[in-house]
């Protein structure tokens, strides 16, 4: 494989953790992401030249490590750092018994509910932490969040910032703070999921390791919040939608709709672990419970011909009172057009069109739902503009694909 691509490659699945422990030693947020940066650059001298060590992501932890201690040394600023390590190293033990709700032992979990922290903005603190836990570009933030790019950079500079002046700890954020944080906590995990899921950008349609990770600090997430149901909504959300990730690739890994694609594929493990987790969750009408509620509705469904989407459309209609958003209300047009005919699902998208202008899944729905009205002309249309605004390679094939029929 070659080296440069092995390095993208590992930086993809350990800068997360990278920045995490490098925030641990230095207590600079924006400094951890630069020296991770360094120990990156260094990979991709080294490696072409030298070739892959046996543990690349060892190597570069232990890069990154070696270049934050020197740096720790060299500044005054930073030198007292070091001090403070020894001594929380003291405090740092293995909890009791009656202690092992109370610490977040993970560092990356410590680190998104730093970068949610209230001196923060909400807006700011997802967008720092899709950079630095989901190892989204900025212009990926920037279509997760249907904002200019600049818009973006602006808020993951001002945030490591403000994170730097105060000089927020690094430390287990008290059980009394969490709940405030909390909100910030799952929309940030969502996304990171949702960009392993389909991602808004690149060459793949999925990135599995990075919805794993999402699905991971959403569990560590619920056994630190056990009576918090929207926690509980949330991994089930995520474990339900990641049942089908062997199914949503077709054999040149493109995309492959939910009504066609093989349920046999599913996995059964993860749609059992999602049903327990909704259990958990049900007296909440909570906006990640209500979604986790439609994707087990599919999951109940052994065919597509078996979707009760009466039902789901009620569940969007509940969704779009509690998550008013234009993107909740495409999803419920979806819905209504299956449940009640294309017809009332295209008043919904038309009533859209000011609000998405340049969201690739307004025109390609309303390709498909033109499509299933014999409009094939005005349909290619939808598809053609669809694909110009997709950023995903996979994804605007199947589209340019459908533009052609």
């Amino acid at each position: 494989m070659d080296p440069r691509a092995t390095v993208e490659s590992v930086w993809k699945l350990e800068s997360a953790r990278i920045v995490a422990a490098l925030t641990r030693l230095v207590r600079d947020v924006g400094l951890a992401e630069d020296l991770a940066q360094d120990a990156l650059l260094a990979a991709l001298e080294e490696w072409p030249a030298k070739g892959v060590p046996p543990n690349p992501g060892g190597w570069l932890m232990l890069t990154a490590k070696h270049r934050a201690i020197d740096r720790l040394r060299r500044d005054d600023r930073l030198r007292a750092n070091l001090a403070e390590l020894g001594r929380a190293a003291e405090h740092e033990r293995q909890p009791g018994p009656d202690e092992a709700d109370e610490d977040i032992e993970d560092d990356v979990l410590r680190l998104i509910f730093i970068a949610c922290h209230p001196v923060l903005s909400r807006e700011s603190s997802v967008a720092l932490t899709l950079r630095m836990i989901g190892g989204l570009t900025t212009a990926e933030i920037a279509r997760a969040f249907l904002v200019p790019e600049p818009t973006i950079g602006q808020r993951i500079s001002r945030a490591k910032r403000t994170l730097g002046e105060r000089k927020i700890p690094f430390e287990v954020t008290p059980p009394d703070e969490r709940t405030s944080r909390l909100e910030a906590v799952l929309e940030t995990i969502y996304l990171i999921f949702n960009e392993g899921y389909a991602a808004t950008a690149g060459d793949d349609w999925m990135r599995p390791a990075l919805a794993e990770e999402a699905i991971r600090l959403g569990r560590m997430l619920a056994g630190l919040t056990p009576d918090e149901p929207e926690v509980y909504g949330l991994v089930a959300l995520m474990e339900l939608n990641a049942s089908r990730m062997a199914a949503r690739l077709g054999p040149g890994g493109e995309p492959v709709p939910l009504l066609e694609q093989d349920r046999g594929r599913w996995d059964q493990d993860l749609i059992r672990s999602g049903f327990a987790a909704l259990l958990r969750a049900q007296r909440s009408d909570g906006p990640y419970v209500l979604q986790a509620a439609i994707a087990a509705s599919h999951a109940r469904a052994r065919t597509a011909q078996d979707t009760d989407w009466e039902s789901i459309a009620g569940l969007y209609e509940l969704l779009v009172r509690r998550t008013p958003t234009p993107v909740v209300e495409l999803n419920r047009a979806v819905a209504v057009a299956m449940a009640f005919g294309p017809e009332r699902g295209l008043a919904i998208v038309d009533a859209l069109a000011g609000e998405l202008p340049d969201y690739h899944l307004l025109p390609a729905v309303r390709g498909d739902l033109l499509r299933r009205l014999g409009r094939d002309a005005e349909a290619r249309t939808e598809f053609a503009r669809a694909a110009e605004l997709a950023r995903n390679a996979k994804e605007r094939d199947v589209l340019l694909a459908r533009a052609a029929m």
